[in-house]
């Protein structure tokens, strides 16, 4: 396999602009409170903090559509929120961003999943998260709300050849919605799926992005186990009947799984990171937006982990613009110079 040069990669993002792809997701609220130390409560050995601000961002499966809004891309998002403020709160943000919420449901009575981050430090410093809590309501979704969402995948269909199903346990993102996926993208389209706790269970895509903690819960046992890394991802691409699999490793970079070989791309950037929240979402974002715009597995995931690079060094739940994945490219090429192709 031939490594791209730099200059194919900056061609690359040149193109994103404009480029759709279908998402069906699991949108998150992601609500980040932030503080100043006080002093220590008298009441109880614990942090009083002043209030700063309050701040909510896509996260889940609408932060992939944020990444690829912010990227240039036209997102065109479907899933479920809930009519409660955490749900009006992601549609104000879709809507700030400029991405449709033609493909929003609203679940009556149902709390939009939110994780709540306490983050506290002094203005001069890095805000460090104290606690996190998550309100998430397990409901099947009923057959008619399963009938409107694949009628809002339907009304989505003839506009991208690109689709993500990012499925984070909360009832939207079903195997069962592949079939109507594949029929919006028509022939010749790519389905990518990022599957939390089921991914085995997802047939006829043609990738997946799983991270290590995920491939090998996947696999039984640790990928470095005999006989190896490459072994084990080039049969777990098989077992799930993909195309390329693409696993995420933090500090280790990412590795490219197609038929013939495995490509180890090392890390972009330094390995002490600030926030990884959300980065697999910029992960999938990037890479869908990539293969959209043209470019092959091993060129997507080249941007994919400058990407996560990028976003891992911010705080929160953080999008990449095209101005930073194109520093990134240029200012850094080792991870284009050091990726090893390994032949199976």
């Amino acid at each position: 396999m031939n490594r791209p040069h730099p200059d194919r990669l900056l061609a690359l993002i040149d193109h994103f602009t404009g480029q759709e792809v279908l998402l069906v997701v699991d949108p998150v609220a992601d609500r980040f409170l932030h503080g100043t130390p006080k002093r220590i409560s008298r009441e109880a050995p614990v942090l009083i903090l002043h209030w700063e601000r309050e701040a909510v961002a896509p996260g889940g499966g609408a932060n992939a559509a944020a990444n690829i809004r912010s990227l240039g891309g036209e997102p065109l998002p479907v899933g479920c929120i809930g009519d409660d403020a955490s749900g009006a709160a992601l549609e104000e943000a879709f809507r700030s961003r400029g991405i449709t919420t033609a493909g929003l449901v609203v679940r009556a009575g149902w709390p939009t999943p939110t994780k709540t981050r306490i983050l506290a430090g002094y203005p001069s410093g890095i805000k460090q998260q104290i606690v996190r809590f998550d309100r998430e309501e397990a409901r099947a979704l009923s057959a008619g709300e399963r009938g409107e969402l694949a009628q809002k995948i339907e009304a989505f269909g003839g506009r991208a050849k690109v689709a993500i199903l990012s499925d984070y346990g909360y009832g939207a993102v079903d195997p069962a919605a592949v079939p109507g996926v594949r029929r919006a993208l028509g022939p010749g389209g790519t389905v990518l799926v990022d599957s939390r706790f089921r991914l085995s269970e997802f047939h006829d895509i043609d990738a997946a992005t799983p991270n290590e903690e995920e491939a090998q819960a996947l696999w039984g046992r640790p990928l470095e186990a005999a006989p190896g890394v490459d072994r084990a991802g080039e049969e777990l691409r098989v077992r799930l009947g993909a195309r390329f699999l693409v696993v995420t490793r933090g500090s280790r970079g990412m590795v490219l799984f197609e038929q013939g070989g495995a490509a180890h791309v090392p890390v972009h950037g330094s390995s002490q990171v600030a926030d990884v929240t959300g980065a697999g979402d910029t992960v999938i974002g990037t890479l869908s937006l990539a293969l959209a715009a043209g470019a092959s597995p091993l060129e997507a995931t080249l941007l994919a982990n400058y990407a996560g690079g990028v976003v891992v060094m911010k705080a929160g739940t953080a999008t990449v613009s095209p101005g930073e994945l194109r520093t990134a490219v240029e200012s850094d090429p080792t991870p284009v110079e050091r990726t090893r192709w390994e032949r199976s």
